[in-house]
């Protein structure tokens, strides 16, 4: 860990959101790169709480608040980021499919991934198969992600994909699902470029295809 950003990285793990507004003002403050801010304090906190869940140490609330903590930071950051033109790692657009309701799950895992450096295109809920279409065709997104918590909403990821190469698209985009009842089987069944039983694994998963299509 960079000792410059040791107050910030700490205050990440624990989920403290004043001190991490705090402590990103005071590394802008001494003049210190925005991008060395995300990278070595942001990034490198949310890698170790994604590291202490995989180890059974932090569970979902623990990951929560830390991943809240770090979007507080960031939405002090990110001004400051677009001005010294960082690159983000990628875009990805997130949403749970049409007639799911569930959010909880998506949202960390958004939460997660902007963590890691990544844009979000938060489709929210209930996200109809158009609106995914349109998040890759004017939205850019790299990677496409669905989420479902019902066995009944399953079978419209699925249909999303369909639309998608109807739509001409599939080979522009990566797609990931998750959710309770998802599986591999079943994304390998329904065509998915990938599977994450979590938010931690989404992370490593999103990383891994977007150097297949970098």
């Amino acid at each position: 860990m960079n000792e410059n950003f040791s107050a910030l990285y700490n205050a990440i793990l624990e989920g403290d959101v004043a001190v991490t507004k705090a402590s990103v003002q005071v590394a802008l403050d001494a003049g210190l790169e925005p991008g060395s801010i995300l990278a070595d304090g942001m990034i490198a906190a949310m890698k170790e709480v994604g590291r202490l869940f995989e180890e059974g140490d932090y569970f979902v609330p623990e990951m929560l608040i830390a991943a809240r903590a770090m979007q507080a930071g960031l939405l002090l950051l990110k001004p400051h980021l677009l001005s010294s033109d960082v690159k983000s790692a990628g875009r990805v657009a997130i949403g749970t499919v049409k007639g799911d309701l569930h959010d909880i799950g998506k949202n960390l895992v958004a939460l997660m991934l902007e963590g890691a450096g990544f844009e979000i295109l938060d489709l929210g809920v209930d996200v109809a198969p158009e609106k995914f279409i349109e998040s890759i065709k004017t939205g850019g997104a790299n990677i496409v992600a669905f989420s479902a918590l019902l066995t009944t909403t399953m079978p419209n990821m699925k249909t999303t994909i369909e639309a998608i190469q109807a739509a001409g698209l599939r080979d522009k985009v990566k797609i990931i699902i998750g959710g309770a009842p998802v599986t591999q089987a079943y994304a390998d069944q329904i065509g998915a470029d990938g599977f994450s039983s979590d938010a931690s694994r989404a992370v490593s998963l999103v990383q891994t295809l977007m150097g297949a299509v970098a």
